[in-house]
């Protein structure tokens, strides 16, 4: 009787544990990619970015010359004159540098601007997926792009496009 009573018990706690869990994919990349504001930001932030390695590159344009120029001058120059060349030199170069820095370092402006045009679309493409996962009951929904261990998906569980509509963007 106690086998039976305990094989009952077992039975019973094994099918709450067996509730499936829904989970479903989301192709973050092609979800991105539909969406407008999402490509004209990456065009500006190009567009900036490229604006600013321009600037830098021809400050470290500037600094080669006068580095040439200083080389070629040596001979003819005191030891007062290159001193101040030199450091006019190493001032150029920590300029180079600075600005690069401050354009494309970790807390650079292209970092700032990132954020400030990337942030809005993120939030509101990570709502969307939200809302799709409380609509369909979905515990997890693993983000197919950047997932590596993934080698096979059901197209059935993939939820890209929902959330572009979701998003104001039918597929």
């Amino acid at each position: 009787m106690k086998k039976i009573f305990i094989a009952a018990i077992i039975a019973i706690a094994a099918s709450f544990g067996a509730n499936a869990q829904k989970f479903a994919l989301v192709d973050m990349d092609y979800v991105l990619r539909n969406v407008p504001a999402y490509e004209m930001a990456n065009e500006q932030l190009n567009q900036v970015s490229q604006r600013w390695e321009k600037e830098v590159t021809e400050l470290s344009k500037e600094a080669e010359t006068m580095y040439k120029n200083y080389q070629a001058d040596m001979v003819f120059l005191t030891d007062d004159q290159k001193k101040k060349r030199e450091e006019s030199i190493v001032a150029k170069e920590k300029e180079v540098t600075d600005t690069r820095y401050k354009y494309f370092g970790p807390e650079g402006e292209l970092y700032k601007k990132r954020q400030s045009l990337m942030k809005p679309i993120q939030e509101d493409v990570y709502n969307a997926v939200k809302a799709v996962a409380e609509e369909k009951g979905y515990q997890v929904i693993f983000d197919r792009a950047s997932s590596q261990s993934i080698v096979f998906a059901s197209p059935r569980i993939d939820v890209s496009n929902e959330v572009l509509a979701k998003l104001g963007y039918s597929k």
